[in-house]
């Protein structure tokens, strides 16, 4: 061994290999992990890169990290690859033995396919080291004190505890109870503390399952809850932070166990014990330090304020309350959940009143002069927000609305002297916290707006309160220049803007939104304060569209407003003013001819803007302004790619925190899918923005799934580049295998729209892609097969995938006739496994698309399709199959697809029939017949759809939009003694209710398959040209002539009626014929 301790790991260890390391070695190895000395770094983390192949490791790491002489930065480096070693190899365990290897002959279509790398060493753990660490880590936890090492070993114990709690480490709950009854009799805090916090680990792994998925939960809380509850009676009454810390994570054991369903509560007996602790939680006065009173030493940074335990405690207080009020509150909501009913019977009547005096006694903190966190505030709000819709509730609250509204709601809506600061300081962390709207969960101001917003649409009371905002505007307009107040005229605006919609249905204020904007917003454009010129641009986001009622002077003046303010000196203006004027284009129709002579110049402007800032909703507008000036983008179409295509690219090179940015690149790359969209009847375009674009694609994709979250929006360009061209250039075939890889290595998931510019690929140059090869000699066909086949025996795929990767098959068997035959068994191989396994699945689509891959090979070459199916011993049971679906067959494409493939059988001679088939020809003319006339009443709907509609947009040339509007004197809303029905909240019950046995914590993954159709209504290929119609009439009188016998036998079989329907399409058809 060296001295340094590095050489003692062999680099590549080979399956089956297990190095050893001592622990001093192990020691100097983290040591050197973060030494200024790159070159021992990297030999350091080479070795720790390859420890989760070296027995007892994980042993070692836990040693080192609960060592409390060892130095922090090594203690922490040990804690951190113990847990990434555990989540590694108990995540490797589990898909081990969810997939068994299996043993698989190449397939005899590919001699060129990709040779498979060397099989990695394998990542597991022996029995006897998961055991170790499972005990050891809770023992190394309960004495933690360092937060850092602390958190990391409780992030192992839920990495552990997420494969194998309870069936593998049934004495985790046991043992950590034991550690909370321990620490509790002796007074040790800190033991307390961090085994509450290791129980959360446990508690979060069901706390989005379904009900029928929560039995541990409920174990959990049958065996905790009567330990917590005591000790959070016990812990409730004292001062002390290690009392605050214990609480908090009580409660956020409690919010896990409860949020979605009550989980192990029996009864109202055992949950209202709770709500006695959460309300003296919520009641505790926290003084400032400078009083001498307990709790003490409250922080008097607003930082430190609001990570102080007992500040943190009170949030999760209220976040439990506005949860539960929310979910439970409405008893008549309620009633959709099975068993809920008394128990919101009784939150609402009992439960609810009360805590409305804690609620408001923290609302009250801030106009008092106190403090209080935004968090707390905002969560406080939001349990009024539902106070305000229950009856109860809103009788206690009616006498406070004047506190509520003007001394709580209106100063949290205005801008704060840190908001300005920011403004003008911080323009571009300005722009992102007003433009991020994850922030409206979290922080006051949207709290305090919704609160207001309900109260005037569900109580009905408004003109109080629009008096008080218009006196602010008349106050700052009669004011002397140093005594406005330009944050009470900007939150004043706010609220404006705010009640848009209440305001634009209500004539009796409808007609007064002209003069609000003409008198106090119009003059605020040209604001010596930049914040109100922002706001001024913010409201016509909101009143662009209203009945301007003088002859378009007013509207004309706010465009010649709005435009100067595109090169405000100040960027957060510059934002809001592209925005503006993006709703002027989009609402008002007089805009065009205003905004054409100075488009070149706007474009300008838009370019300058996202080069300054990465912003979602700057080039959005711009997409608006491609769109409405469409036919006047064409000159500027080169210019605006290559400058989305630039912005694209320096926002890619942002920061990996800039989430503006991120969103921004990937707006451009739909603003650039606008442009190609304007010019798609002009091919000559795409090739000047090829060279552009080409490189953009190539950039999304070869940088292994770095740009991931651009692939979507980047494999829609390769989709327009690919369709609209006449030839596809070899620049562009580039990116076939380019695509390929990305699918095959990181962008799995994304098959559903890759397949759209594969197909465009085989279409547009069927030759140039079959006789293709990668630089490895790989056929480009396999590659196609290679998709197909990966996304069907994945097990991780969805049904909708499948089906998507099916139309590839059909796209190669429609566009190839007669060159590829040597593909047709592994098309059987693949179709027929994956009908075994649907057969009697429940919906038929995925059958359904298993037929248009087999009608599609049947109308390549029947004989040969037929004896494929024979050599498999499948053919009776494909067809018996597939005509029991026929019914549920109703899109146009495998109706189609059924036709053709159908009727080439009936074309064959009887004498090649495989005598399987033979019993089900009257099915397949039957089916045929049906097809064919569902098929030709839905065209004689179009057409007469059609026809309907061209009336109709003859009728509306001339129709003016009128806005429904409600009585003059109709103000809306529910009487005190009413609840609110909120069709919103009932909508999400009900949605909760159809969740019911679904696992919430696969939505949350992704994993769950929402797809109830496909895009079929889009598919395309060269078998468009074939009339099924004129198909099925020229199959059926071919095979009566050439078979007659066989025909008339099958007529002979299927009902009359059938035959009758027959007749008639023959007629259509002729006529159809004759027609053409």
């Amino acid at each position: 061994m060296s001295a340094n301790g590095i050489e003692a790991q062999p680099q590549s260890p080979q399956p089956g290999v297990q190095p050893v390391i001592d622990v001093d070695a192990l020691h100097t190895t983290l040591h050197h992990s973060f030494s200024p000395d790159a070159d021992l770094r990297n030999k350091s983390e080479a070795v720790l890169k390859n420890l989760k192949y070296t027995k007892g490791s994980t042993g070692l790491l836990l040693r080192i990290a609960g060592e409390k002489q060892v130095q922090f930065e090594v203690r922490q480096a040990a804690a951190i690859q113990l847990k990434n070693i555990c989540r590694e190899c108990w995540a490797a365990d589990r898909e081990s033995q969810s997939t068994p290897l299996q043993l698989q002959t190449a397939p005899p279509y590919s001699p060129g396919a990709p040779v498979p790398s060397p099989p990695k060493p394998p990542v597991s753990l022996l029995e006897e080291d998961r055991v170790a660490i499972r005990a050891g880590t809770i023992s190394a936890l309960v004495v933690e004190s360092e937060t850092s090492v602390r958190d990391l070993l409780a992030e192992t114990i839920n990495c552990i505890a997420v494969h194998d709690y309870p069936d593998r480490w049934p004495e985790a709950l046991p043992t950590l109870l034991s550690h909370i009854r321990s620490g509790t009799d002796t007074g040790d805090a800190l033991r307390v503390h961090n085994a509450l916090l290791a129980l959360r680990k446990l508690v979060r792994r069901y706390e989005y399952r379904s009900k029928e998925q929560r039995g541990p939960l409920a174990d959990i809380v049958r065996h905790s809850f009567p330990l917590l509850l005591p000790l959070g009676e016990q812990l409730v009454g004292a001062n002390s932070l290690e009392a605050a810390m214990m609480l908090k994570q009580i409660l956020k054991i409690f919010w896990s166990s409860t949020q979605f369903y009550l989980t192990g509560i029996a009864s109202i007996d055992e949950i209202g014990p709770w709500f006695d602790i959460i309300f003296i939680i919520l009641k505790k006065p926290l003084p400032e330090a400078s009083t001498g009173q307990e709790p003490l030493n409250q922080p008097t940074t607003v930082e430190e304020r609001n990570s102080w335990p007992w500040w943190k405690l009170k949030k999760w207080g209220f976040q439990i309350m506005s949860r539960l009020f929310a979910r439970y509150g409405m008893p008549k909501v309620a009633e959709n959940e099975d068993g809920m009913q008394q128990f919101a019977e009784y939150f609402s009547n009992k439960v609810a009143t009360r805590f409305l005096e804690p609620i408001c006694e923290t609302l009250a903190l801030r106009s008092s002069g106190n403090f209080c966190t935004d968090r707390v505030v905002q969560l406080c709000l939001a349990y009024v927000e539902t106070a305000v819709e229950l009856s109860n509730t809103f009788k206690l609250l009616k006498p406070h609305l004047d506190f509520l509204l003007y001394q709580v709601c209106f100063p949290t809506m205005c801008l704060t002297q840190s908001d300005i600061e920011m403004f003008e300081n911080d323009p571009h962390e300005f722009i992102h916290r007003t433009n991020n709207p994850m922030l409206d969960y979290y922080e006051p101001r949207m709290a305090a707006i919704t609160v207001m917003v309900s109260l005037v649409k569900n109580r009905g009371q408004p003109d109080k309160l629009l008096e008080f905002l218009t006196g602010c505007l008349t106050r700052y307009a009669t004011s002397p220049p140093e005594q406005k107040n330009p944050i009470e005229k900007d939150g004043a605006l706010l609220a404006f803007g705010s009640l848009e919609t209440f305001l634009k249905r209500k004539k009796k204020y409808a007609g007064q939104l002209e003069g609000l904007m003409v008198n106090s917003v119009f003059p605020e454009f040209n604001s010596k304060v930049a914040y109100l010129r922002c706001r001024a641009c913010w409201m016509v986001q909101y009143f662009a569209k209203i009945p301007w009622t003088d002859d378009g002077t007013n509207i004309r003046q706010l465009i010649q407003h709005i435009l100067p303010r595109l090169s405000d000196p100040s960027l957060p203006v510059q934002i809001e003013a592209s925005k503006a004027l993006r709703s002027i284009i989009l609402e008002v129709d007089a805009a065009e001819e205003v905004l054409l002579p100075v488009l070149p110049q706007i474009l300008t402007e838009y370019f300058r803007i996202m080069n300054e800032i990465g912003n979602d909703e700057v080039v959005q507008a711009l997409e608006a302004i491609i769109d409405k000036f469409g036919d006047h983008i064409e000159p500027h179409a080169v210019a605006l790619v290559n400058q989305l295509a630039t912005s694209f690219n320096n926002y890619c090179e942002a920061e990996d925190e800039d989430d503006d940015a991120a969103m921004a690149a990937i707006q451009c790359l739909e603003c650039i899918s606008t442009v190609l969209r304007g010019i798609c009847e002009r091919p000559d375009m795409f090739a000047l923005v090829e060279p552009i674009l080409v490189p953009l694609c190539k950039k999304i994709l070869s940088d292994e799934g770095d740009l991931i979250e651009y692939l979507e929006s980047g494999v829609d360009i390769l989709t327009f580049l690919t369709l609209f061209q006449e030839k596809i250039s070899p620049q562009l075939w580039e990116c076939f295998p380019l695509l390929y890889v990305s699918f095959d290595l990181w962008a799995f998931d994304y098959v559903g729209v890759m397949v759209a510019p594969f197909e465009n690929y085989i279409i547009k140059d069927t030759s140039t892609f079959l006789s293709s090869k990668t630089a490895e000699g790989i056929p480009y066909i396999d590659l196609i097969f290679a998709i197909v086949k990966k996304t069907v025996d994945n097990d991780r795929s969805g049904e909708s995938y499948s089906r998507k990767a099916f139309t590839l098959l059909m796209t190669i068997l429609h566009c190839c006739k007669g060159q590829v035959d040597a593909y047709l068994p592994l098309i059987n191989e693949i179709c027929l496994a994956k009908l075994a396994k649907v057969a009697t699945a429940k919906k038929a689509l995925t059958r359904i698309s298993l037929y248009q891959v087999i009608a599609s090979a049947i109308f390549y070459n029947p004989q040969m399709e037929l004896q494929e199916l024979e050599k498999r011993g499948v053919t009776s049971q494909v067809f018996g199959l597939w005509m029991n679906d026929v019914k549920e067959i109703e899109k146009w494409l495998p109706q189609k697809m059924t036709i053709l493939g159908l009727c080439t059988i009936l074309q064959l001679p009887a004498a090649t029939l495989p005598p399987s088939i033979v019993p089900h020809l009257p099915a397949i003319f039957t089916a045929a017949v049906n097809m064919c006339e569902s098929l030709s009443g839905e065209k004689e709907k179009q057409k007469s759809g059609e026809e309907a509609s061209n009336d109709d947009d003859n009728d509306e040339e001339f129709a003016v939009e009128i806005p429904n509007q409600d009585d003059e004197n109709d103000i809306g809303g529910y009487n005190e003694d009413e609840d609110v029905r909120n069709p919103e909240d009932e909508a999400y019950m009900d949605a909760l209710k159809c969740l019911d046995g679904t696992d919430f914590s696969k939505i949350l993954e992704g994993e769950l398959d929402w797809d109830d159709d496909d895009d079929s209504d889009e598919y395309s290929s060269p078998l468009d040209q074939v009339d099924e119609l004129i198909y099925f009439f020229d199959s059926l009188t071919g095979a009566s002539q050439k078979e007659p016998e066989m025909f008339q036998q099958i007529q002979s079989a299927v009902a009359p009626e059938v035959m009758e329907s027959c007749k008639k399409l023959f007629v259509t058809a002729q006529a159809s014929k004759a027609g053409n």
